[in-house]
């Protein structure tokens, strides 16, 4: 369920927000990122992902995730969960003001081809390597968390 505008922001700014994100991987170790067109993390590459709706399983929301992100119905079983992530951003969906706390499921996925990708969170999408990825300043700090080493993040 989606809240009205005026609740979501109220909720924004009191308590954290439960996320999906998607580490898209092919065969090849490259990794799927989007160009975000929306605070936060506006004008970042990005991993796709989304927020669990109050009410809706995780599976259930992994599937609605992966069809709006990829264009394409995928199935929980088809995801490793590497972790729980904390993402804090200075700013949120309604603008500089409030700021927003994510908790973010990271979850690998393997996929050979994504088509007709939806432009409605990204306005582009590119494959890239972990290393280029990690060495990019237009790549958002918390995407990098999901390959380094270590508590926050997995390689």
């Amino acid at each position: 369920m989606f809240l009205e505008k005026e609740l979501f922001q109220q909720v924004v700014a009191a308590t954290p927000l439960v996320s999906v994100d998607l580490i898209v991987r092919n065969s090849s170790g490259l990794v799927l990122l989007g160009k975000r067109l929306n605070r936060p993390a506006q004008g970042y590459w990005f991993v796709p992902g989304g927020r669990i709706c109050k009410g809706e399983a995780l599976a259930d929301a992994f599937k609605r995730l992966t069809l709006a992100e990829l264009g394409q119905e995928l199935d929980y079983t088809q995801a490793r969960l590497i972790g729980a992530f904390d993402h804090f951003y200075d700013d949120s969906v309604f603008g500089s003001t409030p700021s927003t706390h994510y908790v973010a499921l990271g979850h690998e996925v393997l996929l050979e081809q994504v088509a007709d990708l939806p432009l409605e969170q990204h306005n582009a999408y590119q494959w890239m390597s972990v290393e280029e990825l990690l060495s990019r300043p237009d790549v958002h700090r918390h995407t990098k968390l999901y390959f380094l080493s270590g508590p926050d993040g997995l390689q």
